[in-house]
């Protein structure tokens, strides 16, 4: 499990901004770094709050909390959970099947 008291958005932020390109849905060159910012920091943000909990026990909620999430910009849940995924698995430091990293 990682180090969540030394974990900070802009840290993140950072990371994900160099390295969203290497990820299969960023490299397609679809959308840019700015579109799937809200994704990771949803991700980022949710990880921290659910903490104990594994992915397949919150993403219902986190897919039905992505319409009213503040920062969600014009994407959807299917074009965005993915890197919601990514920003998770690195906070929790999982990794899922079928996901380059």
């Amino acid at each position: 499990m990682a180090d969540f008291d030394r974990l900070n958005w802009e840290d993140e932020d950072s990371y994900w901004r160099t390295n969203f390109g290497s990820r299969a849905y960023g490299s397609s060159g679809t959308y840019d770094y700015e579109y799937y910012q809200p994704g990771y920091r949803y991700g980022f943000e949710s990880a921290n709050r659910y903490r104990d909990r594994d992915w397949k026990d919150v993403e219902a909620d986190l897919r039905s909390g992505w319409n009213s999430y503040q920062y969600r910009g014009n994407s959807t849940w299917e074009n965005i959970k993915d890197a919601v995924r990514d920003a998770w698995d690195r906070v929790t430091g999982h990794r899922h099947a079928g996901v380059n990293r």
